[in-house]
């Protein structure tokens, strides 16, 4: 892979990094314990905070997942192993790592 295309995908997981940093706190705030007043609130708007709570913690957990996987990325260019199928070695697609650039199996290993 050239310089030029490393560079792109550099600058394009620095900016997804960027994005899931700058909603985390919004995330964090939504993943917080639920306090409800018993004696004015409903059950069912328990349930429905509840609820809610439950999707944003699955959110801050993909969140989480997916700075790992920017983060391990950046790290394969540095090394100059970005673009590269773990299980085979051989180029992955580059319209694949447009699509997801944190990719790590080309298309025929990721079967």
């Amino acid at each position: 892979m050239s310089p030029e295309e490393l560079e792109k995908f550099r600058q394009l997981l620095l900016t997804l990094r960027e994005e899931l940093i700058s909603t985390s706190e919004a995330r964090d705030e939504a993943s917080g314990t639920v306090h409800l007043d018993q004696q004015s609130v409903g059950r069912l708007s328990r349930m429905d905070a509840l609820q809610s709570q439950a999707l944003a913690k699955a959110g801050k957990e993909r969140a989480e997942r997916q700075l790992r996987l920017i983060e391990a990325a950046l790290v394969r260019i540095d090394k100059d192993e970005f673009g590269e199928c773990l299980e085979c070695g051989e180029p992955i697609n580059p319209k694949r790592l447009e699509i997801d650039p944190t990719t790590l199996y080309c298309i025929e290993c990721a079967r």
